[in-house]
């Protein structure tokens, strides 16, 4: 037989003081990243929560967002990828399927970008950073300024600086992915930049490279 409905009044019903800011803050972060997939995002955002590990919440809401690509992807997910993965050098398959799947992100676009980067079972993070800012940008040179926008610790809208050594290792990996990019090339467009850097303390913005030609296409 079922059990009979039990009334409660408000004395007996002892509410966890913590929970009216958890169900808050969670709204809040659901609203800012609209999942494609709200379940999926939730269990990815209270197991996180729970283990104290970098949520999957993008920092702002991205209205009329012009990356969007056919896989899903935007600027302020692969950012999101980036805070819960960067915190070392490479990360495992494991956990980067799993912080994709938490973001309700396409297999399939993982799996084209592990195969482009011909990846192992540990993945050096920076390299699939650098292609996830690929599918974003398409050219060699936007793809380098949406890096630039994403690592940033510029507030928005400002120079967008970071590190010339980041600039280089993102620039030198993609330039080899290439594959038809002469060395020469790609040493002397590093060699380019220097005295501007120089100038900026050790530090590079799109303005300072976005109008140099592609040079993947200058190597075709």
């Amino acid at each position: 037989m079922p059990l009979p409905d039990t009334m409660f009044c408000a004395q007996q019903i002892d509410i966890p003081q913590e929970l009216p800011d958890i169900l808050k803050n969670f709204t809040k972060a659901a609203i800012r990243t609209q999942p494609e997939d709200l379940l999926l995002w939730s269990a990815a955002y209270f197991t996180a929560l729970s283990k104290g590990e970098c949520l999957p919440v993008k920092d702002r809401l991205e209205m009329n967002v012009i990356h969007k690509t056919d896989s899903g992807m935007t600027p302020g997910l692969l950012k999101t990828l980036h805070k819960q993965l960067s915190i070392r050098e490479t990360c495992s398959e494991e956990e980067l399927r799993e912080k994709w799947r938490g973001l309700c992100l396409p297999t399939v676009q993982l799996e084209n970008l592990l195969s482009l980067g011909s990846f192992g079972s540990d993945i050096d993070w920076m390299e699939f950073f650098a292609l996830g800012c690929s599918s974003l940008g398409g050219t060699l040179m936007s793809s380098l300024k949406v890096a630039c926008e994403l690592l940033t610790e510029d507030e928005e809208g400002g120079p967008a600086r970071i590190p010339f050594d980041t600039f280089i290792k993102l620039y030198t990996y993609l330039a080899h992915l290439d594959g038809d990019m002469p060395q020469d090339h790609i040493d002397n467009f590093l060699r380019s930049l220097q005295a501007q850097v120089a100038l900026q303390c050790g530090m590079i913005k799109p303005l300072d490279f976005i109008h140099f030609e592609d040079m993947s296409s200058t190597a075709s």
